[in-house]
Protein backbone atom coordinates (compact mmCIF):
# COMPACT_ATOMS: atom_id res chain seq x y z
CA UNK A 1 0.00 0.00 0.00
CA UNK A 2 1.42 3.51 -1.13
CA UNK A 3 1.66 5.84 1.68
CA UNK A 4 0.36 9.08 1.67
CA UNK A 5 1.25 12.89 3.12
CA UNK A 6 -1.48 15.30 3.11
CA UNK A 7 0.46 18.88 3.72
CA UNK A 8 -2.30 22.05 4.93
CA UNK A 9 -2.19 25.43 3.31
CA UNK A 10 -0.19 27.91 6.21
CA UNK A 11 -2.77 30.31 7.39
CA UNK A 12 -1.50 33.16 5.94
CA UNK A 13 -2.29 31.93 2.76
CA UNK A 14 -6.41 31.46 3.38
CA UNK A 15 -7.22 34.95 4.15
CA UNK A 16 -10.92 34.86 5.90
CA UNK A 17 -10.71 30.57 4.84
CA UNK A 18 -8.65 29.21 7.45
CA UNK A 19 -11.18 26.66 8.45
CA UNK A 20 -12.67 25.90 5.04
CA UNK A 21 -9.00 25.31 3.70
CA UNK A 22 -8.80 23.12 6.22
CA UNK A 23 -12.04 21.11 5.66
CA UNK A 24 -11.66 20.40 2.52
CA UNK A 25 -8.50 18.94 3.04
CA UNK A 26 -9.61 16.99 6.03
CA UNK A 27 -12.27 15.79 3.65
CA UNK A 28 -10.21 14.33 1.27
CA UNK A 29 -8.25 12.66 3.93
CA UNK A 30 -11.57 11.02 5.28
CA UNK A 31 -12.00 9.31 1.74
CA UNK A 32 -8.41 7.72 1.17
CA UNK A 33 -8.49 3.84 2.00
CA UNK A 34 -4.61 4.34 3.56
CA UNK A 35 -3.85 5.99 6.77
CA UNK A 36 -2.52 9.63 6.02
CA UNK A 37 -0.20 11.74 7.99
CA UNK A 38 -1.18 15.27 8.18
CA UNK A 39 1.28 18.01 8.23
CA UNK A 40 1.48 22.16 8.12
CA UNK A 41 3.50 23.61 5.15
CA UNK A 42 5.63 25.39 7.13
CA UNK A 43 6.59 22.32 9.18
CA UNK A 44 7.04 20.50 5.78
CA UNK A 45 9.46 23.17 5.04
CA UNK A 46 11.65 22.16 7.60
CA UNK A 47 11.60 18.65 8.59
CA UNK A 48 10.19 17.36 4.71
CA UNK A 49 8.81 13.96 4.82
CA UNK A 50 8.60 10.99 2.68
CA UNK A 51 5.43 9.54 1.29
CA UNK A 52 5.04 7.37 -2.09
CA UNK A 53 1.90 10.45 -2.70
CA UNK A 54 1.71 13.75 -1.47
CA UNK A 55 -1.38 15.91 -1.30
CA UNK A 56 -0.36 19.50 -0.86
CA UNK A 57 -2.14 22.67 -0.55
CA UNK A 58 1.20 24.14 0.07
CA UNK A 59 1.79 27.83 -1.50
CA UNK A 60 4.90 28.92 0.30
CA UNK A 61 7.90 29.56 -2.06
CA UNK A 62 10.59 26.95 -0.43
CA UNK A 63 7.51 24.57 0.69
CA UNK A 64 6.81 24.34 -3.26
CA UNK A 65 10.45 24.17 -4.05
CA UNK A 66 11.07 20.98 -1.82
CA UNK A 67 7.77 19.64 -3.15
CA UNK A 68 9.36 19.80 -6.75
CA UNK A 69 12.68 18.17 -5.75
CA UNK A 70 10.40 15.02 -4.31
CA UNK A 71 8.83 15.12 -8.05
CA UNK A 72 11.91 15.14 -9.78
CA UNK A 73 12.89 12.04 -7.45
CA UNK A 74 9.55 10.39 -8.21
CA UNK A 75 7.12 11.10 -5.76
CA UNK A 76 3.53 11.72 -6.63
CA UNK A 77 2.26 15.34 -5.84
CA UNK A 78 -1.14 16.55 -6.19
CA UNK A 79 -1.26 19.44 -7.12
CA UNK A 80 2.16 19.56 -8.77
CA UNK A 81 4.81 21.81 -6.84
CA UNK A 82 6.65 21.96 -10.16
CA UNK A 83 3.49 23.30 -11.91
CA UNK A 84 2.74 25.83 -9.17
CA UNK A 85 6.24 27.03 -9.07
CA UNK A 86 5.22 28.60 -12.95
CA UNK A 87 1.60 29.49 -11.80
CA UNK A 88 2.22 32.87 -9.48
CA UNK A 89 -0.72 35.70 -11.08
CA UNK A 90 1.44 37.00 -13.56
CA UNK A 91 2.74 34.03 -14.97
CA UNK A 92 -0.49 32.73 -14.93
CA UNK A 93 -1.94 35.81 -17.18
CA UNK A 94 0.97 35.52 -19.28
CA UNK A 95 -0.19 31.59 -19.89
CA UNK A 96 -4.08 32.51 -20.13
CA UNK A 97 -3.13 35.27 -22.90
CA UNK A 98 -0.96 32.33 -24.65
CA UNK A 99 -3.75 29.72 -24.45
CA UNK A 100 -6.16 32.51 -25.82
CA UNK A 101 -8.33 32.34 -22.84
CA UNK A 102 -11.58 35.18 -21.87
CA UNK A 103 -9.09 37.76 -20.03
CA UNK A 104 -10.53 40.99 -18.89
CA UNK A 105 -8.94 44.07 -20.30
CA UNK A 106 -6.15 46.25 -18.67
CA UNK A 107 -8.26 49.45 -18.81
CA UNK A 108 -11.57 50.24 -18.93
CA UNK A 109 -14.25 52.80 -17.93
CA UNK A 110 -15.80 51.57 -15.07
CA UNK A 111 -12.06 51.07 -12.82
CA UNK A 112 -9.26 48.74 -11.79
CA UNK A 113 -8.25 45.84 -10.04
CA UNK A 114 -4.81 46.01 -8.81
CA UNK A 115 -3.51 42.27 -7.96
CA UNK A 116 0.02 41.24 -6.33
CA UNK A 117 1.65 39.54 -9.16
CA UNK A 118 4.35 37.71 -7.11
CA UNK A 119 1.92 34.91 -5.36
CA UNK A 120 -1.63 34.15 -3.82
CA UNK A 121 -3.26 37.44 -2.17
CA UNK A 122 -2.22 37.21 1.54
CA UNK A 123 -4.55 39.74 2.60
CA UNK A 124 -7.38 42.22 1.44
CA UNK A 125 -4.19 45.10 0.45
CA UNK A 126 -3.04 42.19 -1.87
CA UNK A 127 -6.03 42.99 -4.11
CA UNK A 128 -7.21 46.45 -4.13
CA UNK A 129 -10.20 47.79 -6.44
CA UNK A 130 -9.09 51.45 -7.87
CA UNK A 131 -12.11 53.66 -8.56
CA UNK A 132 -10.04 55.51 -11.63
CA UNK A 133 -6.19 56.26 -13.07
CA UNK A 134 -5.07 57.79 -9.80
CA UNK A 135 -6.43 55.60 -7.68
CA UNK A 136 -4.40 53.22 -9.38
CA UNK A 137 -1.45 54.96 -9.78
CA UNK A 138 -1.75 55.67 -5.89
CA UNK A 139 -2.06 51.77 -4.87
CA UNK A 140 0.99 50.79 -7.32
CA UNK A 141 3.02 53.25 -4.81
CA UNK A 142 1.55 51.57 -1.94
CA UNK A 143 2.56 48.33 -3.18
CA UNK A 144 6.02 49.61 -4.16
CA UNK A 145 6.74 50.76 -0.76
CA UNK A 146 5.77 46.95 0.70
CA UNK A 147 8.18 45.81 -0.83
CA UNK A 148 5.54 44.30 -4.09
CA UNK A 149 7.24 44.76 -7.99
CA UNK A 150 5.28 42.12 -9.80
CA UNK A 151 1.60 42.65 -10.21
CA UNK A 152 -1.55 42.30 -12.69
CA UNK A 153 -4.02 45.54 -13.34
CA UNK A 154 -7.39 44.29 -14.79
CA UNK A 155 -9.80 46.58 -15.92
CA UNK A 156 -13.37 46.04 -13.33
CA UNK A 157 -16.15 44.20 -15.65
CA UNK A 158 -19.51 45.00 -15.27
CA UNK A 159 -21.85 41.45 -15.15
CA UNK A 160 -21.88 38.35 -12.72
CA UNK A 161 -19.74 37.45 -10.45
CA UNK A 162 -19.36 33.76 -10.58
CA UNK A 163 -17.06 31.78 -8.51
CA UNK A 164 -16.19 28.35 -10.46
CA UNK A 165 -14.60 24.55 -8.99
CA UNK A 166 -12.66 22.37 -10.96
CA UNK A 167 -11.05 19.17 -10.34
CA UNK A 168 -9.54 17.14 -13.38
CA UNK A 169 -11.12 17.04 -16.51
CA UNK A 170 -14.69 16.00 -15.36
CA UNK A 171 -15.59 17.62 -12.12
CA UNK A 172 -16.97 21.46 -13.12
CA UNK A 173 -19.34 23.63 -10.76
CA UNK A 174 -20.36 27.06 -10.29
CA UNK A 175 -21.95 29.35 -8.02
CA UNK A 176 -23.17 32.93 -7.77
CA UNK A 177 -21.61 34.43 -4.50
CA UNK A 178 -23.94 37.16 -4.66
CA UNK A 179 -26.89 34.66 -4.18
CA UNK A 180 -25.46 32.79 -1.17
CA UNK A 181 -23.49 35.90 0.47
CA UNK A 182 -20.64 34.06 0.66
CA UNK A 183 -17.65 36.44 -0.26
CA UNK A 184 -14.23 36.08 1.15
CA UNK A 185 -13.65 40.17 0.78
CA UNK A 186 -16.42 42.62 0.89
CA UNK A 187 -15.04 43.78 -2.58
CA UNK A 188 -16.32 41.04 -4.15
CA UNK A 189 -19.70 42.64 -3.89
CA UNK A 190 -19.06 45.86 -6.36
CA UNK A 191 -20.56 43.50 -8.51
CA UNK A 192 -24.53 43.77 -6.70
CA UNK A 193 -26.90 41.17 -7.34
CA UNK A 194 -26.77 38.58 -9.68
CA UNK A 195 -28.52 38.33 -13.06
CA UNK A 196 -27.92 35.08 -13.86
CA UNK A 197 -27.32 35.94 -17.33
CA UNK A 198 -26.94 32.90 -19.85
CA UNK A 199 -23.74 31.71 -20.39
CA UNK A 200 -21.87 28.97 -21.78
CA UNK A 201 -20.50 27.03 -18.93
CA UNK A 202 -19.18 24.09 -21.27
CA UNK A 203 -16.78 26.76 -22.84
CA UNK A 204 -15.68 28.33 -19.51
CA UNK A 205 -14.80 25.10 -18.33
CA UNK A 206 -13.17 23.90 -21.34
CA UNK A 207 -10.86 27.03 -21.22
CA UNK A 208 -9.81 26.34 -17.09
CA UNK A 209 -9.39 22.91 -17.59
CA UNK A 210 -6.44 24.11 -20.71
CA UNK A 211 -4.97 26.16 -18.00
CA UNK A 212 -4.58 23.11 -15.36
CA UNK A 213 -3.22 20.59 -17.77
CA UNK A 214 -0.79 22.94 -19.08
CA UNK A 215 0.64 23.45 -15.41
CA UNK A 216 -0.12 19.60 -14.07
CA UNK A 217 -3.10 21.33 -11.47
CA UNK A 218 -5.91 18.38 -10.91
CA UNK A 219 -7.56 20.91 -8.19
CA UNK A 220 -8.46 24.57 -9.26
CA UNK A 221 -10.49 26.88 -9.15
CA UNK A 222 -11.45 30.53 -9.68
CA UNK A 223 -13.82 33.51 -10.38
CA UNK A 224 -15.25 34.59 -14.29
CA UNK A 225 -17.38 37.86 -14.63
CA UNK A 226 -20.55 36.98 -16.82
CA UNK A 227 -21.47 39.54 -18.97
CA UNK A 228 -24.98 40.76 -20.33
CA UNK A 229 -24.08 39.42 -23.70
CA UNK A 230 -23.58 35.80 -22.43
CA UNK A 231 -19.90 36.04 -22.60
CA UNK A 232 -17.19 35.88 -19.71
CA UNK A 233 -13.88 37.08 -18.73
CA UNK A 234 -11.49 34.77 -16.29
CA UNK A 235 -10.57 37.26 -13.23
CA UNK A 236 -8.90 34.73 -10.82
CA UNK A 237 -7.59 31.02 -11.43
CA UNK A 238 -5.93 29.40 -7.50
CA UNK A 239 -4.94 26.17 -7.00
CA UNK A 240 -6.66 24.38 -4.63
CA UNK A 241 -10.10 26.73 -3.69
CA UNK A 242 -11.82 25.84 -0.24
CA UNK A 243 -15.00 24.41 -2.60
CA UNK A 244 -16.71 26.09 0.60
CA UNK A 245 -20.40 25.00 -1.89
CA UNK A 246 -19.89 21.85 -2.40
CA UNK A 247 -17.07 20.01 0.12
CA UNK A 248 -18.48 16.67 -0.10
CA UNK A 249 -18.82 16.22 -4.08
CA UNK A 250 -15.51 17.92 -4.38
CA UNK A 251 -13.49 15.85 -2.00
CA UNK A 252 -14.77 12.54 -3.18
CA UNK A 253 -13.18 13.68 -6.83
CA UNK A 254 -9.88 14.72 -5.45
CA UNK A 255 -10.15 11.19 -3.79
CA UNK A 256 -10.68 9.72 -7.18
CA UNK A 257 -7.90 11.88 -8.60
CA UNK A 258 -5.64 10.76 -5.99
CA UNK A 259 -6.57 6.69 -6.43
CA UNK A 260 -5.97 6.99 -10.27
CA UNK A 261 -2.68 7.62 -9.95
Amino acid sequence: MESVLAIRRADRFSPNSVDKDRAILLSVVNRLEQPVRVVDEDDYALQPVDADVIISMARQLETLQLLAQKEQQGTRVINSAQGLLRASRSQLQALMRELGCSLPASYGEHGYWLKRGDMSAQSERDVVFCADAAELAAAETDFVLRGITDWVVQAHEQGDLVKWYAVGDDFFRYYYPADDGNFKFADEKRNGAAHHYVFDAESLHAEVTKVARCLNIKVYGGDAIIKEDGSFCIIDFNDWPSFSRCVDEAATAIASEVGEL
